[in-house]
């Protein structure tokens, strides 16, 4: 059986400040890149084994990716499929702003120019339906968003809305998931 690794990116501003980020393209704050190193020497030193890395095109998470790859001289790739939901008209907003956290609970709300979360799930489970049928042959560390990381486990757990809409993972914090 199959199985893949899940890292989300380093600290950015934005997660300093408690903005929503989405798919608005935030850079890595020193602390972030601190963090990107570290999770490399960290794959290293637990002998965390993987065949390639495929991180979002966000900054982000491209460069928390390509630190690990330098660390693990395992080759990186951009996967589309793997940037962050769009929040739309919410983007930059306070994280825990009331109007935002009532829109969530509307899977289908594409937040005024945004994507709907259910929108985000299709492209995360069809990436995921792919490397399952490539996972005989490969293991893939992800690089990505905590909402990313949200669908990826809801792919492999059940979780009610509450439990989806609370879940969320630390920078940088390495999650394994069989299939």
């Amino acid at each position: 059986m199959g199985h893949l690794y899940f890292v989300r990116h380093g600290q950015s501003r934005w997660n300093v400040e408690n903005k929503i980020c989405g798919a608005t393209d935030i850079e890595l704050t020193p602390e972030g890149h601190r963090q990107a190193i570290e999770t490399g020497e960290k794959i290293l030193e637990e002998g965390i084994q993987f065949d390639e890395i495929l991180c979002s095109p966000l900054k982000r998470a491209h460069d928390t990716a390509l630190h690990i790859s330098e660390m693990t001289k395992i080759p990186c790739r951009i996967e589309e499929r793997l940037i962050e939901q769009n929040f739309g008209r919410y983007e930059g907003r306070a994280r825990n702003d009331a109007e935002f956290q009532k829109a969530k609970s509307c899977f289908t709300d594409s937040y005024q120019g945004g994507e709907s979360m259910m929108k985000m799930a299709q492209r995360i489970y069809n990436l995921l339906d792919d490397l399952r049928e490539e996972s005989g042959e490969k293991t893939y560390l992800l690089v990505a968003h905590n909402g990313i990381a949200r669908v990826v486990k809801s792919y492999f757990e059940d979780m009610t809305n509450e439990a989806y809409a609370a879940f969320g993972i630390d920078n940088c914090e390495i999650l394994r998931f069989d299939f």
